[in-house]
């Protein structure tokens, strides 16, 4: 029997937006998910200016210090390498219940929706739709052109989720993490991750 309840990709892109990224492992490790992450060049760059992670290069080492961070059961977070081609997420016979590029850029968004896979991220992704699994995409860009809007058009209406990064105020947040634990409450009702990071609406006190 799998001591995983599921296994879900996550890809960490160049756009801003590295909180979002950190608080999803750390929900997402703590449900008791297996989490295969890729993290892209650019992306490895922002979380250390976003962030108080400065992650090393080797993908063993990225794993060792994300996991000791976030409590990581043996086997629970797999990190693979950019062009790591032998990993899992490479191959539809091993395809994750869901796929999660947060935060995501309109290059990546771009390359998704083209289909070209020029690194293991891209293909994950393209492995991820083609097995007709659950794809999310957490944008962050604002404002949109209309080539972005054709894609996020384009991947919509083959089954993916387009989830900008667009915290709600109903709850009357009060710090920066509630914004955060907004948005990535989002992504894991997504994927079908339990959490209790917000209040629903109707659950509102005094409404």
């Amino acid at each position: 029997m799998n001591r995983f309840e599921k296994t879900i990709s996550v890809a960490i892109t160049g756009a801003s937006g590295a909180a979002y990224a950190i608080r999803l492992l750390e929900c997402l490790l703590g449900a008791r998910v297996r989490v295969y992450l890729m993290i892209s060049r650019p992306g490895q760059i922002v979380l250390g200016t976003e962030t108080d992670i400065d992650l090393p290069g080797r993908p063993a080492e990225i794993q060792r210090l994300l996991g000791e961070r976030f409590g990581a059961t043996g086997g629970q977070l797999r990190v693979f390498g950019r062009e790591e081609w032998t990993a899992p997420v490479a191959s539809g016979s091993s395809a994750p219940d869901a796929m999660i590029v947060c935060p995501c850029t309109t290059g990546t968004l771009a390359a998704i929706a083209t289909g070209v896979s020029r690194s293991l991220l891209e293909r994950a992704a393209d492995v991820v739709m083609k097995e007709g699994r659950r794809l999310v995409l957490v944008i962050r860009e604002t404002p949109f052109s209309a080539i972005h809007l054709e894609h996020m058009l384009g991947l919509a209406r083959l089954g993916a989720v387009i989830l900008p990064a667009n915290p709600g105020f109903y709850l009357q947040p009060e710090t920066v993490s509630d914004l955060v634990d907004f948005v990535v409450a989002r992504v894991l009702d997504q994927v079908g991750v339990s959490h209790g990071l917000t209040s629903r609406w109707g659950e509102v006190p005094g409404r």
